[in-house]
């Protein structure tokens, strides 16, 4: 496990103001949820569903598969853990950079790894003789994607390799994307998502993964019983029952993010990295993010992803994800004061 993930808030005695560093919708309107769970709250005093299985049968409703194509799981990250744990020993391309559970888990369940850069043509990638392919689509932490299209030719191109497609950051796009319904055709797909990345809740760790019933069935015997529990269920269903609630307004926020690049980009001294999302990745041409990073808390009480720690990365990487546009600039205010110094 490493630890230094991208919302390490609690490593922190001083205050945060602004806090960039968690690729979370940071506008989430959480009243009601609150309210409901608090009226939910005796839901603690009873066992959960030991599999979950009344939010997987929603989730399976509301994806129109079956509920053996859905596995609950505590947060996404477990997902990837079960998956590398049902098939230990295998084979496995990672693209990298990326989120680093994929090459932990792997490790830990002794699989032969290869890395791929990410910024080749995917078009090239040879996958012959790997069992299982991961990536992060949208990909975290620079936020480049795969179209559904270019995602689709390559699972036909490769059916003997296992995608493990991590979408937890879809929402974060408008771009078309992997449907569960896309199971039908590629039975080398699974899609892992999470339940808090677009209505910031991270702290319930309910993610799924979608796959067929080979790989369900396989995943399923390293499941533990009561992994997720009652609050969590209850949370995920409220938020799925009612989508209008949770609305994220996607297209408000790109513009956001593009200001935020565009003014960014006007600094000497850093690059912005192309993203189709909300959040990306700054290489800093002088100094390092590790600095940065620690001159913007003492100084700004703003806190960065010091993106340094991802495979495929350097000392000069860190990650920004959008927040409102007073924090956006609060934010550009102080990397340029701080770009001043270096």
């Amino acid at each position: 496990m490493l630890f230094g993930h991208g919302d390490d808030f609690y490593n922190f005695q001083q205050k945060i103001k602004i806090n960039f560093s968690s690729n979370v919708w940071h506008g989430a309107n959480l009243e009601k949820l609150t309210e409901h769970l608090i009226t939910h709250f005796d839901k603690l005093t009873h066992y959960p569903d030991p599999d979950a299985s009344t939010l997987r049968r929603l989730l399976a409703r509301r994806f129109e598969i079956k509920e053996d194509n859905v596995v609950v799981t505590n947060g996404s990250v477990t997902a990837f853990y079960l998956i590398a744990q049902a098939w230990k020993g295998a084979k496995s391309t990672i693209f990298i950079p990326s989120f680093s559970e994929y090459e932990d888990a792997c490790r830990l369940h002794e699989h032969e790894i290869v890395c791929f850069n990410n910024s080749g043509d995917i078009s090239e990638l040879s996958l012959k003789g790997q069992d299982f392919c991961w990536i992060g689509n949208p990909n975290n932490p620079d936020g480049k994607l795969f179209h559904r299209l270019e995602m689709l030719k390559l699972l036909a191109a490769n059916r003997h390799t296992t995608f493990v497609v991590d979408q937890a950051f879809a929402a974060f796009t408008t771009e078309d994307m992997l449907k569960p319904g896309d199971l039908k055709a590629n039975k080398n797909l699974v899609i892992v998502q999470s339940i808090s990345k677009a209505y910031n809740v991270p702290g319930l760790r309910v993610g799924y993964l979608i796959a067929s019933p080979a790989v369900t069935r396989e995943v399923n015997k390293y499941l533990i019983p009561w992994s997720v529990n009652a609050l969590a269920i209850e949370a995920s269903k409220y938020i799925l029952i009612h989508p209008a609630q949770f609305t994220l307004p996607i297209r408000k926020w790109q513009r956001e993010t593009a200001e935020l690049i565009y003014q960014l980009n006007k600094l000497e001294g850093l690059e912005v990295i192309p993203t189709s999302t909300t959040f990306f990745l700054v290489r800093l041409k002088k100094g390092t993010a590790a600095a940065l990073k620690k001159y913007l808390l003492e100084n700004h009480e703003i806190l960065i992803r010091d993106a340094s720690n991802f495979n495929g990365l350097d000392e000069s990487f860190f990650r920004l994800s959008t927040q409102t546009k007073a924090d956006n600039q609060a934010l550009t205010d102080a990397v340029s004061q701080w770009l001043e110094t270096q």
